[in-house]
């Protein structure tokens, strides 16, 4: 339930088209007085954000901590987003079928980062939203005078790779077939654009990552939690250090991977050689895993410079090419 002013406050707010430094403490006290915030509290700030309005330099803070308190510190159990949740949070920045912005984008990932587990659907949408800013030439990132539709910049490639790392904490530690098909359509709809070299780099790892790694350590499920909820914050759980461990492990390979597992310390060792094992299967692409790669890189009949540089990242990683994907190897010698 939305506080007792804080509808009126918004709609004065609204129209004087301006909201400074002072109106966010304002906001600050209305939202937290009472130590809680609300969805309906959350959907006044959607509608202060979707106003054509000058905020304070403040404002960009409140609003993804509040979001994310919303949705992340407030859930039961805490830091479970919930799918109900996750669907109010996409429908609050498609309302209407406006573009996600800047701010509203931020705040998905300030959600993303600071959960332990969320709906697969969420991160999509994040890289989705980032993906066709890029290719439309407005909305989340086109912020920059310098940027042109269709082509990554650093910034993007970037705020891509921040993307995909929120949803290692969220438990999916491999990138998943979604997230491949969706940086495959965007690698499509830029081949031939001038991009910044680190999405050549994203791209093919990336899609190896999809391929041959494995899903790896990944947070027990909501109605499990809600008997367990102090069970991350036990010692040896995977929470803290997510990030810099799955940074090893994507900007690796495979080989990152293993590297990745072996530096942290697991108090079950049968459960650490049982994923050891399992890193050491997944290494080899699969005949589904070449199918899909076939198909995803013949679209066009064209193999470009991206898929090469993937399919030669895949040659140095993998122990055992399936003979699917020996035609397109030898393209790229």
């Amino acid at each position: 339930m939305t506080k007792p002013g804080l509808e009126d406050f918004v709609a004065a707010k609204i129209s004087s088209g301006t909201v400074n430094e002072d109106d966010v403490i304002t906001l600050r006290r209305y939202i937290y007085g009472d130590m809680a915030v609300s969805l309906d509290e959350g959907a006044a700030l959607f509608k202060l954000n979707n106003a054509d309005l000058t905020f304070a330099d403040t404002w960009y803070e409140l609003f993804p901590e509040a979001i994310g308190d919303i949705l992340v510190h407030q859930a039961k159990p805490e830091g479970y987003v919930s799918d109900d949740n996750s669907d109010w949070l996409i429908g609050q920045i498609s309302v209407d079928g406006h573009v996600c912005t800047r701010t509203e984008l931020n705040a998905v990932l300030h959600v993303l980062e600071k959960a332990r587990q969320a709906p697969a659907g969420l991160e999509q949408f994040a890289l989705r939203a980032v993906a066709e800013s890029v290719i439309s030439g407005e909305g989340a990132t086109r912020t920059g005078a310098e940027l042109r539709p269709g082509v990554i910049s650093e910034a993007e490639v970037e705020l891509l790779r921040r993307v995909l790392y929120a949803g290692a904490g969220c438990g999916g530690i491999a990138i998943s077939k979604s997230e491949a098909e969706i940086l495959f359509d965007l690698n499509d709809a830029t081949l031939e654009a001038e991009n910044d070299p680190a999405w050549s780099e994203l791209f093919a790892k990336a899609i190896a990552n999809y391929l041959m790694a494995m899903s790896g350590f990944a947070p027990p499920a909501r109605d499990v939690a809600l008997a367990r909820e102090n069970w991350l914050e036990q010692p040896g759980g995977f929470e803290g250090g997510l990030g810099g461990f799955f940074s090893k492990m994507f900007s690796g390979g495979v080989g990152g991977i293993r590297d990745a597992y072996a530096d942290r310390s697991d108090p079950v060792s049968e459960r650490g050689a049982a994923m050891r094992a399992e890193i050491a299967v997944n290494e080899v692409v699969t005949e589904d895993e070449a199918t899909w790669l076939v198909n995803r890189i013949g679209r066009d009949g064209v193999l470009h410079e991206n898929e090469k540089a993937l399919l030669r990242f895949i040659q140095e990683e993998s122990p055992n090419i399936h003979p699917a994907l020996r035609p397109l190897m030898d393209k790229t010698l």
